[in-house]
């Protein structure tokens, strides 16, 4: 009787541990679609600026990004922007040419490029897209975890 008490409590004890165990981090991927010019707050972040992923705001009932100083860690970094020709919207062609921009632009900030980091273009929408706007913002995350600090290079 002892005996089946014992392994009784077993499962009990295997499913306390699981309690305990810490998932492995995943790495995170964002898209073109993370973050987009309607995205409220992404607006009025600037070059070389430190902001926030999007999270709901129960005072503005939408999602919103904000400024976050770098000094301090922070999720994403704006490192340059880039402008796209006049042309009807075409998601998947303006979407190729953003990618392309941004590359370009983390290889001459970061040459060969940083394990850590990752970037990805902050793009017009259709809306947008119709009130003129051609802007394409490129930011850099960390893809496990936040920044640190500025991820941009000093001075060469």
């Amino acid at each position: 009787m002892a005996t089946s008490r014992r392994w009784g409590l077993l499962p009990a004890v295997a499913a306390l541990g699981t309690l305990f165990v810490v998932p492995p981090v995943r790495p995170v991927v964002k898209t073109e679609t993370f973050i987009t010019a309607q995205t409220t707050g992404i607006l009025l972040i600037e070059g070389g600026e430190c902001f926030s992923d999007p999270a709901y705001s129960p005072g503005a009932a939408e999602r919103t990004v904000l400024y976050t100083p770098c000094a301090g860690g922070a999720d994403n970094q704006s490192y340059g922007f880039t402008h796209l020709p006049d042309g009807p919207y075409d998601r998947a062609g303006l979407s190729a040419q953003a990618w392309k921009s941004c590359g370009e632009r983390y290889a001459e900030l970061w040459g060969g490029g940083r394990d850590d980091l990752a970037y990805y273009p902050i793009m017009p929408t259709a809306e947008t897209w119709a009130d003129g706007d051609r802007d394409v913002m490129c930011a850099v995350y960390r893809r496990e975890g936040r920044l640190t600090g500025s991820a941009l290079p000093g001075p060469r």
